[in-house]
């Protein structure tokens, strides 16, 4: 997702242009992995000395809510990483390291299916864990 897309959806959701929200998307845009939020926290108060963890969570919630972002859980905790490829479905690997991801194009729910025809599958979420190449390397 670019940052004009995700503009465009906080406008439609009447969400204001403030510089929190301007610095967190600009950092997500650039940062390709998984990160919660304290992670996001911790990276952003060099440059931003006065953002809260709250603004934070609470805005990497809103964007999730919004679709800006993607959700995972792991090890207990929230990630948030951008959207990419809105409306496209896709799963990801996801490095339990660094928390880099790959998308995975290919659906399994397709040979699952097969196994419950008398069931009406509502939705799914499927995520493969485990290192990256780079990670397994260090």
């Amino acid at each position: 997702m670019t940052l004009d897309e995700a503009w465009r959806i906080l406008q439609e959701h009447q969400f204001k242009r403030t510089k929190n929200r301007v610095t967190i998307l600009q950092y997500f845009s650039k940062n390709d992995r998984y990160m919660t939020a304290l992670a996001v926290k911790n990276a952003m108060e060099k440059d931003n000395p006065g953002i809260s963890f709250d603004t934070i969570y609470r805005n990497l919630t809103t964007f999730a809510e919004l679709g800006i972002l993607e959700e995972t859980d792991l090890n207990g905790e929230r990630r948030f990483r951008m959207q990419c490829d809105p409306g496209v479905h896709h799963h990801h690997f996801i490095c339990t390291a660094c928390g880099k991801t790959r998308s995975i194009a290919h659906c399994p729910m397709e040979m699952i299916t097969v196994n419950l025809p008398d069931y009406e599958v509502e939705g799914h979420k499927f995520e493969i864990y485990g290192k990256c190449p780079n990670c397994i390397m260090n």
